[in-house]
Formats: structure tokens, sequence, C-alpha cells
């Protein structure tokens, strides 16, 4: 068991947190979408890739701003609506989702002892919580349920099923919620300073940056202090004891 601490509940980031990349990305991206054309073209539906890659580039930069989700499905839907394909039958276009991330969940690995890291927080009685940036919610889920690691947590919970991205501060607080937790109980646990670290700190939460799968910008860095840092998320287990209950480290 844990030792006594004020600390309760952990919230982790999925990507560049829990999991990784195993390579580039744009190959990956580009056999995804051709994935997904190809099942709509069986279903007499003509796409371009390239128009559907772009497009949802064109609602990320909306999200960014508003911090309100866009969803993979909802951008298929709207240009498929453009294109006179209105009356596409749901089960279509969630097959062709299903296509797309079959093909880039191969695509995402475990971080090296996340495993057994969640393992031994779980048997120590700290409540584990998973809150994602993430365009579509059955992806993540099925990356959760594949990576083993489901049964340790009380929820997953993504942008896409509460329609906020991280850091507005209504995510932090659904997430809260399904724990009825105070805020003052809890670490957010992430590798992106602006939505993980500070988003949280806005809620009053402790926080601990991982920073091995990090991408920042300089002014961030120096704006935006972590409770803690930490290079590994291997690291973790012995530093919890170090979050300070008050400032910074």
């Amino acid at each position: 068991m844990k030792i006594d601490s004020p600390i309760k509940y952990l919230l982790f980031d999925l990507g560049g947190t829990l999991m990784h990349a195993r390579g580039d990305w744009q190959p990956v991206l580009t056999a995804a979408d051709d994935a997904l054309v190809h099942v709509l073209a069986e279903n007499k539906i003509q796409l371009d890739a390239q128009l559907f890659r772009a497009r949802l580039h064109e609602y990320y930069d909306q999200r960014d701003k508003n911090l309100m989700e866009t969803t993979y499905h909802f951008v298929l839907r709207q240009l498929l609506v453009e294109l006179n394909y209105s009356d596409v039958e749901e089960n279509i276009i969630r097959k062709a989702l299903d296509a797309l991330y079959t093909v880039t969940q191969r695509n995402w690995q475990l971080v090296d002892g996340a495993y057994d890291i969640i393992q031994q927080l779980y048997s120590q009685r700290y409540r584990l919580g998973v809150l994602s940036n993430a365009g579509d919610d059955k992806d993540v889920q099925q990356l959760i349920a594949g990576f083993g690691i489901n049964k340790y947590f009380d929820f997953v919970l993504t942008s896409a099923a509460c329609f906020y991205r991280k850091p507005h501060p209504r995510s932090f607080e659904f997430a809260l919620a399904h724990w009825n937790a105070n805020p003052e109980e809890t670490i957010m646990i992430g590798d992106t300073l602006e939505a993980d670290i500070e988003g949280a700190q806005k809620m009053n939460m402790k926080t601990i940056w991982i920073s091995q799968y990090a991408k920042y910008e300089p002014d961030d860095f120096l704006r935006i202090k972590p409770h803690l840092s930490l290079l590994r998320l291997n690291e973790l287990l012995p530093a919890l004891e170090n979050v300070p209950l008050s400032g910074r480290t």
C-alpha cells in the first residue's frame, strides 16, 4: 500500500506519456487514409485521401483556438455531405474510420515499463484515470484495451467523448467528476506543458511533467513550471513521494 498521502488520484495523459509512436507518422497516416478511402470506394463513395487529410487540418486550426474537439467522424460526415453523399449510412462511416484506426493503432506502443508501473500504482491503491485529447473515442478505448491496461483505470476519458480539449478547464472537471475528487488530491501526469501541465495547474492540481517524448516551444518551457519534472515514466514511482504540496520544483 502507498504511504499515507493527501494524493489519492493519478490522472494520466496517453500519447507521449503512456504510449509513444514506433516510427514516423507520415507513411502511417498515408496508409491509414488510403484504408479509409478504400472502404468508402467499396460502398461506391469516391473520396480523395489528400482532401480528407487537408480538411482535418483545417478543423485542427479551429479546435486549437477554441479547444472544442472536432471528431474524425464529424469531419468525414461533413466532407461527404459537401461531395453530395448526404445519405451515407452510419455503419459505413464507422467501418471506414475503423479501417483508418486499424492502421494507426499499429504505430503505437506502450512506453518502456508502463505496464509494470501502472500495475504497481494500482496495487498501492492509487486511483488511476486517463484524460486524452483525441479525435475518436473508440480508437482510444481500443488502444487501452489492446495494451491490457484498461482494468487498472477507473475511466478513460477523451476529448471526443466530453467535447473539450485540454487545457480547457471543463475537460479536467469532467475527469475529476468521475471520482468526485478534489483537485488538491490529484496529480496530472503528462508530456505536454500547455495542455497537461498548465491546464491542470489552473485547476489547482499537482503536476508531473514527463519530458522523454515531449515537444514544446522554448517560451512554454520558461513560462510553465511543473511541480515535478522527470525524464522518463519509469522514474515515476519513487518520485511520487517528492511531489511538493505547495510551490514548484
